[in-house]
């Protein structure tokens, strides 16, 4: 039986999602305007951000996108277009900021972490994940603290936000870490692989992720205390509030009936494609606690 409190948390939420889709078209807004007229919603998506937003047999799925295919449904209700058509726009966490602030994609289902410059450029609506920021490494390598780390080379991705929280910590600890950047995750995680890199740092879970799906999962370890949290939300356009709320009252709606959590369970504790691999990752106690009252605001 659902919580009660969370109940009519959902119950409230559902008429105030009418009501909203109601205002929303009869009012001007430029991406559900758009959307009505095209009849299409541009999601960008992440070839190998496993599980949010990955590929599979050339398809994106994850997570995210299984979020985000919650949200398209609400939009589809808000421009009164069921016949309404997606298309996938491929981004990397170089590109993914610019895909949005340029039109070419309404939504963002990856994972991106929400911050503060971010906010500055982009949206976000609630966070259905929280992460921490560590290491990968090969367990040959002996590295397990983050002083480990001095006098050796450390990657990240360009356009994510580890790189400067290593640079920080390097800076505050006094050791000399050698701080690269790659293309996108799956190159990082080469680097390591081949022996160009001795550590990748990144959110875990996606550090967790291509543990599991490597040839050799035996052969690495993710280690390091947390430098920081993460909560990772879907990305929208910063200057349409209209769009913002049926995306953020979907998402909300998505949360209090227990679908997210549904979801959750089906990317982090069961067997996922393409080769059936289990993250094995719980619920953490800080998402479970985000759920019980959604909410965009985040800490910084």
């Amino acid at each position: 039986m659902p919580h009660p409190t969370r109940a009519l948390l959902a119950a409230g939420l559902a008429l105030c999602a009418c009501q909203a889709v109601a205002a929303s078209t009869a009012s001007t807004t430029p991406v559900l305007d758009r959307i009505r007229d095209t009849g299409v919603v541009r999601l960008a998506y992440r070839e190998n951000s496993v599980p949010f937003s990955y590929l599979d047999a050339g398809k994106p799925v994850g997570y995210s996108i299984d979020l985000c295919a919650r949200l398209v449904d609400a939009i589809k209700v808000a421009v009164k277009r069921p016949d309404l058509k997606v298309q996938y726009v491929a981004v990397t966490p170089a590109t993914r900021i610019a895909a949005i602030t340029e039109g070419r994609a309404d939504l963002e289902c990856g994972s991106t972490n929400n911050t503060r410059e971010r906010r500055e450029k982009v949206a976000f609506t609630i966070p259905h994940y929280i992460a921490s920021s560590r290491m990968l490494v090969k367990i040959s390598s002996g590295i397990h603290r983050w002083e480990d780390l001095n006098n050796k080379t450390v990657v990240s991705t360009r356009g994510s936000t580890n790189g400067g929280q290593i640079k920080a910590m390097a800076d505050s600890r006094v050791l000399k870490i050698n701080v690269i950047e790659a293309k996108d995750h799956a190159e990082a995680f080469g680097m390591v692989a081949a022996g160009k890199a001795d550590a990748f740092a990144m959110d875990d879970v996606l550090l967790y992720g291509f543990r599991a799906t490597s040839p050799n999962p035996a052969d690495y370890a993710v280690v390091g205390s947390n430098l920081a949290v993460a909560p990772y939300a879907i990305m929208l356009g910063k200057d349409d509030a209209e769009f913002k709320k049926v995306i953020d009252l979907a998402m909300s709606r998505t949360i209090l009936d227990g679908e997210a959590e549904k979801l959750y369970k089906k990317w982090f504790q069961q067997p996922i494609p393409p080769n059936g691999v289990r993250l094995d990752i719980p619920m953490s106690f800080l998402l479970r606690d985000s759920f019980k009252f959604p909410t965009d605001k985040v800490a910084d």
